[in-house]
């Protein structure tokens, strides 16, 4: 197989500063101390296809767009494109033009590590061939169905797929986003392989969260500070605690004060307590519960803290499991297993972390 890696290397990077997203805001995510994601990503699927010890031609980009990151892992890749001067970021005319080298150059299938925006570039490049594309997660909203739900999920896919099927591209306005409007569009259809590891596009979940959200707020201890995710769900729940938080943010509250709202990773540091307890809402059609729309809850935040996980009754009918993929393979192992999820008042249902 010949294979087509480029990196997007600020994917992700105003996720843990509270950005929500990179597109327009990598001066301000570096201000606010934000390190990049997707290098380290990238390592990850590239050290798993090692592993696997199979027969690949790898044809890449040259820094900051993969080359190291293939090099790290033991291969000598064929660079086919140098991006331009700029070696902190790169730009949507760089990853079209590092395709359109992968293209000539006749490769088989083409994997990027990045978000939807990335996605969206490479689909667009790929649109009058037949060459698959396949997503490492690395970017903050990762709505796509083009993604594998991991980096090491990825190299067992570039491994074993044998068939392709057509998926949707998708993404959304990081402008709406912040301001908490969500409205994900459809960019693209691309081909890509067929296996279990792949994600599924986000849905919405339905149903009345009115009585979990009342279950919640009743039982809370003065004690305990909650670090509250984001989403409809959570959002009704921080109702029912008598404020009004970020939709789309992570909000910090303990006995009836708010101490942080839409706070990044470090403002989350700082309000924790002795004793603190992370609400999350998996993502419906999906079922990621970290590492999916909320990186300011980060491995530093979840080894300080217990996890309650709830769901509508509705969100959970489409699930068959629970996912995690916060940057930190150890504690990812240590997450799963099976899991109380909070659907009512008292009511829990029991699935399994993968």
């Amino acid at each position: 197989m010949r294979l087509g890696v480029l990196v997007n290397p600020i994917a992700g990077m105003g996720g843990r500063v509270g950005l929500k997203g990179t597109d327009g805001k990598v001066a301000e995510a570096r201000q606010r101390g934000a390190e990049p994601r997707a290098p380290e990503r990238a390592r990850r699927m590239f050290t798993r296809l090692a592993e696997r010890d199979t027969e690949i031609d790898l044809l890449v980009a040259g820094e900051p767009m993969g080359a190291a990151e293939v090099r790290g892992a033991g291969f000598e890749p064929e660079i086919v494109f140098e991006p331009g001067t700029n070696t902190a970021e790169t730009t949507a005319a760089d990853t079209a033009a590092a395709v359109d080298a992968f293209v000539a150059a006749g490769v088989d299938l083409v994997v990027f590590v990045g978000g939807d925006g990335t996605a969206a570039d490479v689909a667009d490049a790929l649109a009058e061939t037949e060459i698959p594309l396949l997503g490492v997660p690395a970017g903050v909203k990762v709505y796509s169905s083009v993604f594998a739900v991991s980096p090491e999920a990825a190299a067992d896919i570039v491994v074993e797929f044998d068939r392709t099927e057509q998926r949707e591209v998708m993404d959304i306005d990081e402008d709406d986003y912040r301001a908490g409007e969500v409205s994900p569009e459809l960019r693209a259809i691309a081909s890509v392989p067929v296996a279990d590891g792949l994600q599924s596009a986000k849905q919405r979940g339905g149903g009345t969260v009115d009585a979990l959200a009342e279950g919640i707020a009743g039982d809370v201890d003065p004690e305990t500070t909650y670090v509250l995710g984001p989403g409809s769900t959570l959002g009704a729940i921080k109702s029912a605690l008598g404020f009004e938080g970020s939709p789309l943010g992570v909000d910090v509250w303990r006995d009836g004060q708010v101490l942080a709202t839409d706070a990044s990773e470090a403002e989350i540091l700082d309000a924790l307590g002795e004793d603190n307890t992370i609400i999350v809402s998996p993502i419906g059609g999906q079922g990621f519960i970290f590492g999916r729309g909320n990186p300011q809850l980060s491995p530093a935040v979840i080894r300080n803290a217990s996890v309650e996980v709830v769901a509508s009754r509705s969100k959970l009918d489409d699930l068959r499991v629970l996912r995690v993929d916060t940057d930190d393979p150890e504690l990812d192992a240590d997450l799963r297993g099976w899991r109380q999820v909070r659907v009512g008042r008292f009511e829990t249902r029991m699935l399994r972390v993968v």
